[in-house]
């Protein structure tokens, strides 16, 4: 799989609709332990879905972690500081793969990462080792792989040489295969799936969602090829307009997404 360069701008194009999941996912989460927990915000982005940990626990000193410096910079800029209740927002740079708890967290959080990270359930161990008593550990993740949108990318990228750049429909868990994982770590767990929804608006809306994310790593591949990557984008285009056909008020677009909220036993 390609590691792709991000767009903080593309990525928050789709804002309103990306942000849904996550304030659901924070509906579900207990309160930290500690008067001043310590969060981390595993895979942040543009540091707009931390902004809600920051509203929702003002005390709180929480780092937002990700390992793209053009993401890291927006968040920085816009976010980062003192919060309104004596907290602090800090941004900084980590891979997921790799990064480990250095001190107790009241709360790990991760949304709309872990499908990056290849093998992410292995981790899960040396996270809730790294949580306080009574901590927890939460996550989404979006669980489309084998919608028409995903199907359609994989199979031209397929076409040109490009198969390996994606991720497939074995990139994250069923909410059951993530219950059992985390309860054998001793947590108590809540998993569910959602299906949103999205009433997209605009000319070609969904591939304009897919570019930035899903589709990221495929334009990080063609970026030194502008002409392969139009012919590429033509057949994708053609493609998402089939089977996401616009309707009388936009273009619905489904969309699956998996959730556990893990609490490790006080």
């Amino acid at each position: 799989m390609t590691t792709p360069t991000w767009d903080p701008a593309q990525y928050l194009r789709h804002a309103d609709h990306r942000a849904r999941p996550f304030t659901d996912l924070l509906a579900r989460i207990p309160e930290p332990p500690g008067d001043a927990p310590l969060i981390a915000d595993l895979g942040c982005g543009p540091g707009n879905m931390t902004a809600l940990l920051a509203a929702r626990w003002p005390t709180a000193r929480i780092t937002g972690y990700d390992n793209s410096a053009e993401m890291l910079d927006k968040a920085q800029a816009d976010y980062a500081g003192p919060t309104s209740g004596g907290g602090r927002l800090d941004f900084a740079h980590a891979d997921v793969r790799t990064w480990t708890p250095a001190q107790p967290y009241g709360l790990i959080v991760s949304n709309a990462t872990l499908q990056w990270v290849p093998g992410h359930v292995e981790r899960f161990a040396d996270w809730i080792a790294g949580l306080a008593p009574g901590g927890t550990f939460a996550f989404q993740v979006p669980g489309n792989f084998d919608s028409p949108s995903h199907r359609l990318m994989r199979e031209l990228a397929g076409s040109v040489g490009l198969a390996g750049t994606l991720r497939h429909d074995d990139a994250v868990l069923p909410p059951a295969g993530y219950l059992a994982a985390l309860a054998d770590l001793g947590c108590a767990v809540d998993a569910w799936e959602t299906t949103y929804v999205h009433l997209l608006q605009g000319e070609d809306p969904v591939l304009d969602w897919v570019k930035g994310t899903g589709l990221r790593p495929v334009l990080t591949a063609l970026a030194d090829d502008p002409k392969a990557r139009d012919a590429f984008l033509a057949a994708y285009r053609a493609a998402l307009r089939e089977a996401y056909p616009a309707g009388a008020h936009g273009t619905p677009f489904p969309f699956r997404r998996i959730f556990a909220v893990a609490r490790k036993e006080g």
